[in-house]
């Protein structure tokens, strides 16, 4: 299989160059031991080696078998993750100051956008799944429903799969967006892997970001933003505004062997990680089948999320990805060995009796909104306890776990039933950042 960019690097460090550039430890020397090797690949922009936001060889090339790979038109490589990504696609997606449909539980990179690009958001609140305590994934006639309702919005820009693995049907939803004359913007962050393991997850969106780093072997802030329709070099363009003009070659080069690999010996890997993740799915109470759910995510149900992630870490040596009041959420890979597998379930067998479901309260109706995303992102701010925020305009998100969608986001008023749905659930986000008093 063809890497081009990592066989460039590799060519360049073989010929021992004398290396009056950038960076300055001249690929020799870099005092950490276990970075040591990296050195002789992380180089700056040469003729041989390309350059990040122009369309030249070989990092053209790397990023036309990852299009080619996920049935895109366009791959733009990133170093600075998904972040960097949203921020590219919204801004290609967005004139600024419109207005954007917005699925209220996106990442804070999506706030920081709208603040950015000075944008109206308009909240897709996600359906509450009482049963399992999460929140759902969206439905084309949920999209379609806001849509009619306010003809102006031409882009829409949802999260699939979510942090517990749900996933939204993106055709479908596109193929609405398209109709009503909009752009489809998907967070893909943790759906990397998806391709790998058959399922055409992202068809008909026009742009696409997803995190290598969080579900492949990459390094981090590996990241991709594919395209559809959109002018390539437009994308470049914009991608340099938001990325770093000294990009990580050796994160570029892990974006071009990761593909390779998964293409190649890895190419069984993620089917016999899937079929693990659906066993332990059966053993254990967990998000499992009817759900639309990554094939890999296992979103473990238990009775107290802190309490048991907290016996994992310190007893067990066991670290998951992350935990709510009623769930543990582990992101298995393809890097996930057999051995490793088969300790975490045994493990597990031994906690079953903290298992089980409990119950996340779904978040209170929006809060006012009184600022823009913009206003509230520059305003004038000072911190305070969260129980003398009554009344005051947050600058910030407050996302309480369960569910992880934001109680109040930037430029909202904490009211009465925001602060009494935290002291419910045990909020311990004691200080909070708000707009100050003129």
């Amino acid at each position: 299989m063809p890497t081009p960019l990592y066989d460039a690097l590799r060519g360049y460090a073989a010929k021992a160059p004398l290396r009056f550039h950038m960076p300055g430890h001249k690929g020799a020397f870099l005092p950490c031991p276990e970075l040591a090797s990296l050195a002789r690949l992380d180089v700056t922009e040469i003729p041989s080696t390309g350059n990040l936001y122009e369309d030249l060889s070989p990092i053209r090339e790397a990023q036309a078998l990852w299009a080619r790979r996920m049935g895109a038109e366009y791959c733009q490589f990133l170093t600075g993750g998904s972040t960097m990504g949203i921020h590219t696609a919204l801004t290609l997606c967005c004139p600024p100051g419109s207005r954007v449909l917005v699925d209220r539980s996106c990442h804070r990179s999506t706030f920081h956008a709208l603040a950015l690009l000075d944008l109206d958001p308009i909240f897709l609140p996600r359906s509450w799944l009482a049963e399992e305590g999460v929140a759902g994934p969206f439905s084309p006639l949920d999209v379609k429903k806001m849509l009619d309702q306010d003809p102006t919005i031409k882009t829409v820009c949802i999260t699939s799969p979510t942090y517990c693995g749900l996933l939204s049907d993106i055709p479908a939803i596109a193929g609405v967006v398209h109709a009503h004359g909009g752009k489809l913007v998907v967070d893909g962050a943790h759906g990397a892997h998806l391709q790998f393991l058959g399922m055409d997850a992202y068809r008909g969106a026009d742009a696409v970001v997803v995190s290598a780093h969080k579900t492949l072997p990459a390094m981090g802030q590996a990241a991709l933003l594919f395209t559809n329709g959109i002018d390539p070099g437009q994308v470049r363009r914009t991608a340099a505004i938001y990325g770093t003009s000294s990009p990580s070659y050796p994160i570029l080069a892990s974006l071009d062997t990761a593909r390779e690999w998964l293409e190649g010996p890895g190419a069984g890997e993620y089917g016999r990680v899937a079929r693990r993740t659906a066993a332990l799915r059966c053993r254990f109470p967990s998000l499992c089948s009817p759900l639309p759910l990554d094939p890999t995510r296992f979103t473990l149900k238990v009775k107290n999320g802190p309490a048991f992630t907290g016996q994992l870490e310190s007893r067990c040596n066991i670290w998951p990805e992350m935990e709510d009041g009623g769930h543990v959420v582990f992101i298995l890979t393809a890097c996930d060995g057999e051995e490793a597998l088969d300790r975490l379930e045994s493990v597990l067998e031994g906690m079953e009796e903290q298992m089980g479901d409990s119950a996340p309260l779904p978040p209170p109706p929006l809060p006012e909104r009184v600022l823009s995303p913009r206003q509230a992102q520059f305003a004038p701010a000072e911190v305070l306890p969260l129980e003398r925020t009554e009344g005051r305009v947050c600058t910030c998100q407050l996302a309480p776990y369960p569910p992880g969608v934001p109680v109040v986001a930037p430029g909202e008023r904490i009211g009465k039933k925001e602060l009494a749905y935290f002291r419910q659930i045990g909020y311990n986000n004691r200080e909070v950042t708000v707009a100050a008093m003129p």
